[in-house]
């Protein structure tokens, strides 16, 4: 009995969801039939279902490939991270050419004080290239250049590291034609041993110094040890250094003329015995003998 009466509950269930109903649609005033649908329980719920899917399908479209996903919590702009990360290299780039530029005046102070330089630094990593996207591939031009290169150089009779370390490597400074910074007597010469990479000229107190080289003022300022001191980067990657002046005429940044005065004789500093100027040469970024090449 029981059993039956749990099967008509389910028979009744069943018949319930697919019973079917008339719904229509009349005017009020004639009562005349303009729609009839015909549908049952199941028919509605399976409709109202699919309607509920493609609705929340078509919403997640909008969200996913439209603008409109901005205006949604939580969800941010669409180009904003590749912004961010563009943002984020040219702060690392710039970065490190601040650090070259620092390490560059640092140098040009270490020279100009007499100080020794500091050893080879490896450049830092430049985030704005992709180091790993690079290939290197030898064109065919490439190779040919290298071959031909290779065959001039084989059946040589001489052997150009001999020659230069014979001295017969004439200096590339010897075809430059300075101006001499001033007129006087050299009283302490260069010395790489003792660390003195330049040259004391006694002169009278107040007389002019001029520039041995058409070039840029690169450093123009005032030291504990070698008082007002001049830096001059001239052509060929030359530069001429000039201590222990009474006075400066140039500042940073000027275009000064061969011959042109740039300071006057002095006795500044505390490396000092008396009116002078300490002459200092260098080419490559290695110091020369300035007597080799000026006459004072």
């Amino acid at each position: 009995m029981a059993s039956d009466k749990k099967d008509k509950k389910k028979t009744k269930w069943s018949v319930r969801w697919r019973n079917k109903y008339r719904l229509v649609f009349m005017t009020d005033d004639t009562l005349e039939e303009r729609f009839t649908f015909r549908l049952s329980r199941l028919n509605v719920f399976v409709a109202l279902g699919t309607l509920a899917i493609v609705l929340i399908f078509l919403t997640s479209i909008l969200i996913a490939f439209t603008p409109l996903r901005e205006y949604i919590p939580g969800y941010t702009n669409v180009g904003l991270t590749k912004k961010l990360y563009r943002l984020q290299m040219r702060t690392d780039s710039i970065e490190r050419d601040l650090e070259m530029k620092d390490r560059f005046i640092q140098n040009l102070k270490d020279i100009v004080e007499g100080k020794d330089l500091p050893g080879e630094i490896r450049p830092t990593k430049d985030t704005m290239k992709r180091y790993g996207d690079i290939k290197i591939k030898r064109s065919e031009e490439d190779s040919l250049l290298r071959l031909e290169v290779d065959n001039q150089g084989k059946y040589a009779l001489y052997n150009m590291e001999k020659l230069e370390t014979a001295g017969q490597k004439k200096s590339s400074l010897g075809s430059v034609l300075f101006f001499s910074p001033l007129k006087g007597v050299i009283t302490n010469g260069f010395n790489l041993v003792q660390k003195h990479y330049g040259v004391d000229i006694v002169a009278k107190q107040d007389e002019t110094i001029k520039a041995v080289l058409d070039g840029t003022v690169i450093f123009s300022t005032w030291t504990l040890e070698t008082g007002y001191v001049i830096a001059i980067q001239h052509g060929q990657n030359i530069i001429s250094l000039y201590k222990h002046n009474a006075a400066l005429l140039k500042k940073t940044g000027d275009f000064v003329k061969a011959g042109e005065p740039i300071a006057i004789v002095g006795q500044t500093g505390e490396l000092i015995t008396g009116p002078h100027l300490h002459f200092e040469l260098w080419s490559d970024g290695n110091p020369v003998d300035p007597k080799e090449y000026i006459i004072f």
